[in-house]
């Protein structure tokens, strides 16, 4: 295949792939909705300005393009959340990574990476279809793993963001639970003890508490609140920490003495993790000890021998 020829494949791709979108977006292809058909009824009751709605914010740099793709993207959205895959566990995920993105905007941006993995692996296939080393099944194989590719790095990353945010609320526990407990020592609440260290820090266990305390200033017992949060959260020390708050508080066990055992459980838990780190990390240096600097000692403790060997010889 010449490049000629891969330049007039591409182009009739994308003429093919824009007289679909053309086509499917229609009116005569698209069923109206329940809610479509009643809003000619409620939109005099419907008072709200657009100017007062909240703008929709693009996702990617390629503004006109995007709000082009973003129905069909919609589409295919509403398609797949009929088999419900996993929306309650996503959910879960993106509450734990401090995400205040739906599953929709999140299958969306998933979608969107495994387009960008097709388009990469198509421009790997044109490119070597140009260079005259065309194969369809690398064809099939590469632009499937591309858009499979993009659509799990899109999880992979969020992952990354659950272990890393996570991480960092484990290292500032210690801290917020001793500042709590000086603070129920002096004569505070339990919710005033949140309160004053999340207003007193910054990170994202101090965010959480603003979380529980909108919940509690909501409506919601401080109880509920907590409990909602060590629901979602999957670190057995917080889970811990906001059960022995539940109890402490429907209880009316002293505090203090709960928050001061639960930071010293955690320092010990961090510094436990320490040692299990240091120790498998001494174990991988001994690859390269062993398998490089070792065979050097010996090549050059045993050189000067050999060669007086076959100097005598």
């Amino acid at each position: 295949m010449t490049t000629t020829t891969a330049f007039a494949v591409l182009c009739g791709l994308l003429l093919g792939a824009g007289c679909w979108l053309i086509l499917v977006r229609l009116p005569f292809m698209r069923g109206n909705t329940f809610s479509d058909r009643i809003e000619a009824q409620l939109r005099s009751r419907n008072l709200e300005s657009r100017l007062l709605r909240t703008p929709t914010h693009n996702l990617t740099p390629f503004g006109p393009l995007e709000r082009i793709v973003r129905p069909i993207i919609g589409d295919a959205i509403t398609y797949l959340s009929r088999f419900n895959i996993g929306s309650a566990a996503l959910g879960k995920r993106l509450a734990r990574a401090g995400s205040s993105k739906s599953t929709l905007d999140f299958r969306a941006e998933q979608l969107l990476w495994a387009g960008a993995g097709f388009v990469m692996a198509v421009l790997v296939v044109v490119i070597s279809a140009a260079a005259g080393q065309f194969s369809p099944a690398f064809l099939v194989v590469c632009v499937i793993s591309g858009a499979a590719g993009g659509y799990m790095l899109r999880d992979y990353v969020l992952g990354q963001r659950i272990r890393k945010r996570e991480s960092a609320m484990l290292s500032e526990f210690p801290s917020l639970a001793e500042l709590m407990a000086l603070a129920v020592a002096a004569g505070e609440s339990a919710m005033g003890a949140m309160d004053r260290a999340s207003r007193s820090s910054s990170g994202e266990l101090s965010a959480e508490f603003g979380l529980v305390l909108a919940d509690a200033r909501s409506g919601k017992s401080l109880s509920e609140a907590l409990q909602a949060f060590s629901m979602r959260s999957e670190l057995p020390p917080l889970v811990r920490f906001f059960d022995g708050l539940v109890v402490a508080v429907e209880r009316g066990t002293p505090l203090a003495d709960v928050l001061r055992a639960q930071a010293a459980d955690v320092r010990d838990a961090a510094k436990r993790e320490l040692m299990e780190s240091a120790g498998r990390k001494e174990i991988a240096m001994m690859v390269p000890l062993v398998f490089g600097v070792l065979p050097l000692t010996v090549i050059f403790a045993a050189f000067p021998a050999i060669a007086a060997l076959e100097i005598s010889l």
